[in-house]
């Protein structure tokens, strides 16, 4: 007897590119069941709807990642180390699966309506570092919030730049160029 798994990987990849490529909402269940070679019945016994495809494929790498962050910033001791190794993840991430960091990226928008507050995301654990951080007194005190959206904004930029083939380094090899940045941000150096 079959357990499936096989094919709802299958389906699960094939979505992921097509997600990517397309949209989400321009890509239809026929899209995926043709695109992975199996009839749409197939994709139904794994999936119940192409949202729950697309929460599925989103929910479990969005959340996945975020405890991989917050495992690797235990590993360290200050604020400066911690970011260094998340964002030098963030970028291994991103040279080691683009595709999939992309669909994270693009799919945000409408999936993150769905994340409860407890789940912790990789924004959670970038605010409990960054407000451990200030309460060592490693960096000024500013509103965690904001501190953790300039953080990610000259990160999650770069990416885009890279996802767009605007920039064509391996992210990995910006890493410390980004942490530098993030570091005079969250200290009050600016970023040129």
């Amino acid at each position: 007897m079959r357990d499936g798994s096989r094919t709802k990987e299958l389906i699960a990849h094939t979505a992921l590119h097509l997600f990517v490529e397309k949209g989400i909402t321009e890509t239809t269940i026929r899209d995926i069941a043709g695109a992975a070679g199996i009839a749409e019945g197939t994709l139904y016994r794994h999936y119940e709807s192409k949202d729950q495809l697309a929460w599925e494929l989103f929910s479990t790498n969005y959340l996945d990642f975020a405890r991989e962050l917050d495992r690797l910033q235990e590993e360290y001791e200050t604020l400066k180390d911690k970011l260094t190794a998340m964002i030098r993840q963030f970028c291994a991430f991103f040279d080691r699966d683009p595709v999939l960091f992309s669909y994270l990226l693009l799919a945000q928008h409408a999936q993150l309506k769905k994340v409860t507050p407890e789940m912790e995301t990789a924004v959670t654990v970038l605010q409990k570092v960054i407000a451990q951080g200030m309460a060592r007194r490693e960096v000024p005190e500013m509103e965690v919030e904001l501190a953790a959206a300039m953080v990610l904004g000259v990160v999650l930029e770069v990416a885009i730049f890279k996802a767009y083939s605007r920039i064509t380094q391996e992210l990995s090899q910006l890493s410390e160029t980004l942490t530098a940045a993030c570091w005079r941000v969250l200290t009050g150096g600016g970023i040129s």
